[in-house]
């Protein structure tokens, strides 16, 4: 047997407040919206993770969720556009990663990152 996929599901009160960070800032797609539920995703293949921290790396906190972009820099001027929260700036960082976090609509921690 082989994990195919892992689904991050967050508990939310207001689904469409995910459209302006998920789908207009990170350019991901509404793959379902079935009213309870709204998916977003990419079609580009991706490797099957999961992580278990202590820590978040540099002294920050674990955060909720990962996500690597293509383009860690014009995400992190998206977000500051859009004004969202960033919790710790843009920061390249000893294990080949350059990231920031910031918060999403809610409340949820983000780590955006790129490898270096």
């Amino acid at each position: 047997m082989k994990v195919k996929r892992i689904v991050t599901n967050v508990s939310v009160k207001k689904i469409s407040a995910a459209k302006k960070f998920y789908e207009g800032v990170l350019g991901l797609d509404v793959q379902m919206d079935l009213g309870w539920i709204a998916t977003y995703g990419s079609r580009a293949k991706m490797s099957v993770q999961i992580s278990f921290m202590s820590e978040g790396g540099s002294g920050t906190a674990v955060p909720d969720i990962s996500i690597e972009v293509d383009d860690v820099d014009e995400a992190y001027r998206q977000m500051k556009k859009a004004r969202f929260k960033i919790e710790y700036e843009i920061t390249d960082e000893p294990w080949g990663v350059r990231r920031f976090y910031v918060r999403d609509p809610f409340g949820k921690l983000v780590n955006i990152l790129s490898h270096l």
